[in-house]
């Protein structure tokens, strides 16, 4: 990446980071909402589910991280399409500017406010009992699945931005992400499930993802999950950084 590349999406992420501090809906739907979910399930629910697990909000944590990025990346989509019906890439375009800078300061806003929320989201986590055995190297383990997966995430949410017909279409899409995590290991084992939804949950990317962070903050060994975790969030991320790139082209052509 060139000089003027990596200048160019500097100054347009900061663009891109402002706007976000000046919208209150979008910290509360990123950070304030996924800690209220988790207040709920550990409070109200918790009691009543078995997981094995000393302290349920060790158990639910890592689904509630997925949830916390499922649900930012909506707002990437969001922003993308209000940029597109504003004119401001055809400006951009027109300036002597890096044709991409444009698409990769949205792709890393996304990335550093999931991040914070994700942050905000543990330190609560703290509060209420969530204690991990885990090392700097698991810590660092788990920063990276949540960022492969924040990214694939970002790039699927870029797609929607820059097609749909309408600001509901543009978010609509993320929809079924913040439902997935209820059809997985997040919430309860999945040994608990009826054989059509366990053979379901234990097969979709949310279940591996959840046990591996799971593991990685009790210091137990992951087995396969990380692979197959990190297979599903890297093979995310190329199919939708691909399919992303080329609709963006056609877009700008």
């Amino acid at each position: 990446m060139s000089k003027h590349f990596l200048g160019d999406t500097a100054i347009l992420l900061g663009r891109s980071l402002r706007h976000i501090t000046r919208s209150m809906d979008t910290i509360v739907t990123t950070a304030i909402m996924p800690v209220a979910m988790m207040l709920m399930f550990v409070y109200v629910f918790g009691g009543a589910i078995k997981t094995g697990s000393d302290s349920y909000v060790n158990y639910l944590l890592p689904g509630i991280l997925l949830i916390t990025v499922a649900s930012g990346i909506a707002y990437t989509a969001f922003r993308l399409f209000t940029d597109m019906q504003s004119g401001i890439f055809e400006r951009f375009q027109s300036m002597p500017t890096a044709r991409s800078s444009v698409l990769w300061a949205h792709v890393l806003t996304s990335l550093i406010a999931n991040l914070i929320s994700l942050v905000v989201v543990v330190l609560v986590a703290l509060l209420m009992g969530f204690r991990s055995g885990a090392g700097v190297l698991g810590w660092l383990a788990v920063a990276g699945i949540l960022i492969l997966f924040t990214l694939a995430l970002t790039w699927i949410a870029v797609i929607p931005g820059l097609t749909a017909k309408t600001v509901d279409g543009a978010s609509a899409f993320s929809y079924p992400l913040i439902f997935l995590p209820f059809l997985s290991s997040a919430f309860v084992p999945t040994d608990t499930m009826p054989g059509p939804v366990r053979a379901f949950a234990e097969h979709q990317p949310v279940t591996s993802i959840v046990n591996a962070i799971r593991d990685l903050f009790a210091q137990q060994p992951v087995g396969t999950d990380i692979w197959i975790a990190l297979a599903w969030c890297v093979g995310l991320l190329i199919v939708a950084y691909i399919f992303a790139m080329n609709t963006y082209r056609r877009r700008i052509a």
